[in-house]
């Protein structure tokens, strides 16, 4: 599984392929519909992701993930990002 910054899982996003999108990592940010305040966020801090943030899981990040029209109504970023933490110890560097 390879995750975004906030916690999508980017091999089951219906828009990777088809738009070229290399992910947040690699784009730093700026997203192929714009920029992306979470990533933006994430890498002002200096995290790898919104999971190893103080405030996680902070009010945008929660807006951003509960969205209905373009998030995910069982949370699955931020129940992502938390086993990402839980899986990589306190690092939350995954391997």
């Amino acid at each position: 599984m390879v995750l975004a910054m906030c916690g999508l899982d980017c091999g089951a996003c219906d828009w990777r392929e088809s738009t070229g999108c290399p992910g947040c990592h690699e784009a730093r940010g700026q997203m192929f519909w714009g920029e992306c305040a979470l990533a933006t966020c994430c890498l002002g801090r200096g995290l790898p992701h919104c999971g190893l943030c103080a405030e996680f899981p902070c009010s945008q990040l929660e807006a951003f993930a509960f969205d209905k029209e373009h998030g995910d109504p069982q949370g699955s970023r931020i129940i992502n990002l938390r086993r990402l933490v839980d899986s990589a110890g306190e690092s939350g560097n995954p391997g």
